[in-house]
């Protein structure tokens, strides 16, 4: 089969056309045929070696986000056969051949049916991005009616698909972006309120949607000093869910305000073979409530090939896009 590998950690530039065999199916796994992926800040961090723990072994396929036909199932599974068409987050990290190839062998507890009113270029978008958006706000958060939910990032890759998520839950959501653009793109997809960050103090947009009490509910897709402001923006008793929580913080407004801080990193079912039942069923439930007109996925406009796989690493890499970008085969 075709595949786009790495020999090396390196720039947008390390990517390269390889010949390789079709991968050997283990137990649980089905084989897809890949029709489109999607890029990820982790895709490109693999790439770069910041995670080189995690990444796998050169000739590295990456990219998790997968969109395809089954054309083989393993012994004992189940739940496919093959002309189903799929979709998942299913590798590209240590001990799974990522999506950029002809193929891919992907452990079928982490696929669900895709959508039927999208295509495959639109449902590999939403694999890890909405599963970590269902996680951060369904799974943890636990959004109910009546609630304000503020979405720091609205019209960004995990964002969007949180802001749709809280709305479908019945909450009052705000979102937060940084051009008027991007505002407006918020409001189309549901958003109660919209927040310019880089001219509205935090304190005044506190002020302005909640009367000054804070949120119920902040989701922190951006990191770095944002969490500060995620514990500043939300109310007493409040949670905060943060899917980039490294580094250090003060945890001293956290405390003071009894808030809940909960850290999402959706990749651990992939790497530790845990819990992956539950990311087919939040997958399974995401197809419903975009067949329904819940939920869609948000496409950057410029759409690339899997030979174009590094302009559209550096796109993202770049802080230019807007929702998702998708690579087809």
């Amino acid at each position: 089969m075709k595949a786009m590998v790495i020999h090396r950690f390196g720039g947008p530039g390390v990517f390269s056309p390889a010949e390789m065999n079709k991968p050997a199916l283990k137990a649980g796994q089905v084989l897809v045929e890949v029709h489109a992926s999607s890029v990820n800040p982790i895709d490109y961090k693999l790439r770069k070696g910041l995670f080189p723990a995690i990444a796998p072994p050169f000739p590295a396929v990456l990219h998790g986000d997968v969109a395809g036909v089954v054309v083989k199932a393993a012994k004992g599974v189940q739940q496919f056969v093959p002309g189903d068409e799929v979709y998942g987050c299913a590798g590209g990290v240590a001990g799974h051949g990522g999506a950029l190839a002809d193929y891919m062998a992907c452990p079928a507890a982490l696929l669900a049916k895709k959508p039927k009113t999208l295509t495959f270029a639109e449902a590999a978008a939403l694999p890890l991005a909405g599963i970590t958006a269902w996680e951060a706000m369904i799974d943890r958060a636990q959004v109910r009616p009546g609630q304000r939910v503020l979405v720091h990032g609205g019209t960004g890759g995990v964002g969007h698909l949180a802001l749709q998520i809280a709305k479908w839950a019945g909450s009052r959501v705000y979102a937060t972006a940084s051009s008027a653009d991007k505002l407006r793109l918020a409001k189309s997809l549901g958003a109660d309120g919209t927040i310019d960050y880089k001219t509205e103090p935090v304190e005044e947009y506190v002020a302005r949607h909640t009367r000054g009490k804070g949120f119920d509910v902040v989701f922190d897709t951006v990191g770095g000093q944002n969490l500060m402001t995620s514990f500043e923006a939300a109310g007493l008793g409040g949670t905060v869910a943060a899917i980039a929580a490294r580094g250090k913080a003060d945890l001293t407004p956290l405390h003071m305000k009894a808030l809940t801080l909960h850290a999402v990193f959706m990749l651990i079912p992939l790497l530790k073979g845990i819990g992956r039942d539950h990311h087919g069923k939040i997958l399974s439930q995401l197809a419903l409530l975009v067949d329904e007109g819940h939920v869609r996925p948000l496409l950057d406009e410029e759409r690339f090939s899997f030979a174009e796989v590094g302009a559209a690493h550096r796109k993202l890499e770049r802080g230019r896009a807007v929702g998702k970008i998708v690579l087809t085969r």
